[in-house]
């Protein structure tokens, strides 16, 4: 190995050109398992070693659920600021930041296309954004996705990751459940499927409205759903909590949840929930 030998000794290489290793080419599981990003990517951002499902947004969403092609729908709204809400910082500034850190203009983007041949309507929620939190954004979106659904009678699945209500917009955050709740109840007049996708994490508004009116109500597999959290659950009844409380296995148990799948089987068993549903022949997923 000729080539491995150092023929010029006392070689030093200044601070400022020594090189770190990028970030983002390895990442690690809860359980301390190191995975290759790409791998990652691969495997539906699922980990192998342990099968804990990374968070990931909405692009990531769109392009395991859509066939290829997909129309992004009203992605230029964004919220104002009506209560000239200010805490440590003034909202309009921290929506600003929100939306250079992340590219998005809010917490939700809807997009309309194929998935196995059939063409539906997706919304989909994105925890960068402030927490996925729901301001009248993320309402004005899912009324809007339900009005395509019903305009071109497809089928809707709304995928939920968020924190709750949005407290900068106050009471006008809370009206969206109602509004949601409504808009739902018109596609159910219409007697056009709802898929309601939970994932990691549902809380708060979001879980008291459209999260859990589907007609289908599923999850991914250790996915927190929850009104109030554990802990705050725990500090306000004084009692200890039964073991895996509010994860999506817990809530399966107990009713609220119709199935859990995991994130490589997901697009199947929705369009096998949507044929079902609509009373047609079974697709596979090789359409």
């Amino acid at each position: 190995m000729a080539w491995f030998k150092r023929t010029i000794k006392g070689i030093q290489t200044a601070t400022k050109e020594k090189k770190d290793t990028p970030e983002g080419l390895w990442h690690k599981t809860p359980t301390g398992k190191i995975i290759d990003t790409d791998e990652l990517e691969q495997n539906f951002y699922v980990s192998p070693e342990d099968g804990f499902h990374l968070r990931i947004g909405s692009e990531e969403y769109f392009k395991i659920l859509f066939d290829d092609k997909f129309k992004e729908l009203d992605s230029k709204i964004s919220s104002k600021d009506p209560l000239k809400f200010n805490d440590t910082k003034a909202y309009k500034k921290r929506s600003k930041e929100a939306e250079k850190k992340t590219g998005l203009k809010d917490a939700i983007r809807i997009a309309i296309g194929k998935s196995m041949g059939l063409d539906i309507v997706i919304a989909c929620m994105d925890f960068r954004y402030i927490g996925g939190s729901m301001g009248s954004v993320v309402g004005e979106k899912i009324a809007r996705a339900v009005d395509q659904s019903i305009l071109k009678k497809i089928p809707l699945l709304i995928i939920s990751k968020s924190g709750g209500a949005r407290m900068m917009e106050g009471a006008i955050s809370l009206m969206q459940m109602a509004k949601t709740s409504a808009k739902l109840a018109q596609l159910s007049n219409h007697k056009i499927p709802y898929v309601s996708l939970c994932t990691d994490p549902t809380t708060g508004g979001t879980t008291a409205s459209f999260a859990m009116l589907g007609d289908i109500n599923i999850s991914e597999p250790g996915a927190l759903i929850g009104f109030a959290g554990p802990r705050v659950v725990k500090d306000t009844t004084g009692k200890d909590l039964p073991e895996g409380f509010q994860k999506s296995e817990f809530l399966l148990e107990h009713g609220f949840l119709d199935f859990i799948s995991t994130r490589n089987k997901l697009k199947e068993k929705i369009n096998l929930y949507f044929d079902l549903i609509l009373n047609r022949p079974l697709r596979s997923n090789n359409i």
